[in-house]
């Protein structure tokens, strides 16, 4: 019996061949699952340049006499201007509100020693398992109680208490890896409690606060419910309240919705895209140190 040699170079050649293989496959998958997730954006965006009567019909991936007028036609007739200046103020005001509150109490959570700080933690965090809507009934007699139905204020505040738990959450995980040591080095420069928090933790805490902007920008850009429970003035309306307008009770304007929708879609990828370095240095770091 013969004895079979494989040579060093075959081995190679066969490793490399293996994982040229299973890359192949890895990205065709992921650009199936990207088209997939594509795709209703893309007809969304079609069916914003066809007219109500070939919205359906025309089952082309882009039609041959696009509508462009749908998007002026939408932004007038909605009064889009309006409800999209609101949820710029309503995303700015929260965002704010809940990097700097969450930031403050994920760095105590992470820093200071005080009776009772695990418990009080896990009590902020099991507040993630209450959907908004499940507390709507208190929240109303609340904010009834405290003369603030039908405000901005009574509109931001609940949101920015929202989103406050899955801020601490993940900010406290930052901080805990960040080195104590510079904060040593700091505080034998002078540098009190809130000056190390403002000048090392945050900018070090950069992708956790970039992931955390996104998903709150997120969460507020696209809320309805409570809108429709806090809000009754029309100028108050936030821009998916502007999306109603085009569905009637017996017809629906779709290209004039679909162009909408677009809109409200347009800034939140700008956002995106302008934050996404950090958010994948953030989502990524977050996923090593778990």
């Amino acid at each position: 019996m013969k004895d079979i040699f494989v040579s060093p170079g075959s081995e190679v050649n066969y490793e490399i061949a293996k994982k040229t293989t299973a890359s192949f496959f890895i990205h065709a998958l992921l650009i199936l699952v990207s088209l997939t997730c594509l795709f209703p954006l893309w007809w969304a965006f079609a069916s914003s340049l066809k007219t109500q009567q070939t919205v359906f019909t025309d089952l082309s991936f882009f039609p041959k006499h696009p509508h462009w007028e749908n998007y002026a036609a939408a932004w007038t007739q909605a009064d889009f201007g309006l409800y999209f200046l609101n949820s710029l103020i309503y995303t700015t005001a929260v965002v704010a509100g809940v990097l700097f509150i969450a930031s403050l109490g994920a760095y105590a959570f992470s820093r200071l020693r005080f009776p009772g700080k695990n418990i009080l933690f896990l009590v902020i965090i099991s507040t993630m398992m209450i959907p908004i809507p499940g507390s709507f009934i208190a929240l109303y007699v609340l904010l009834n109680k405290l003369h603030l139905i039908n405000t901005r204020l009574g509109y931001i505040l609940p949101q920015i208490n929202g989103q406050l738990a899955l801020g601490i959450f993940l900010l406290k995980t930052f901080f805990d890896d960040l080195p104590k040591e510079l904060e040593d080095s700091a505080r034998m420069d002078g540098c009190g409690r809130f000056r190390i928090y403002w000048n090392i933790a945050l900018p070090l805490a950069r992708p956790a606060i970039a992931v955390l902007a996104i998903f709150t920008i997120l969460a507020v850009w696209n809320e309805y419910l409570l809108a429709m429970l806090v809000l009754g003035d029309k100028s108050l309306m936030p821009l998916q309240r502007g999306l109603m307008v085009f569905q009637g009770a017996h017809v629906t304007q779709y290209p004039l919705l679909m162009a909408g929708i677009v809109i409200t879609v347009l800034p939140v990828l700008a956002v995106y895209l302008a934050l996404q370095k950090y958010i994948i240095k953030g989502i990524t770091t977050a996923a090593v140190q778990g």
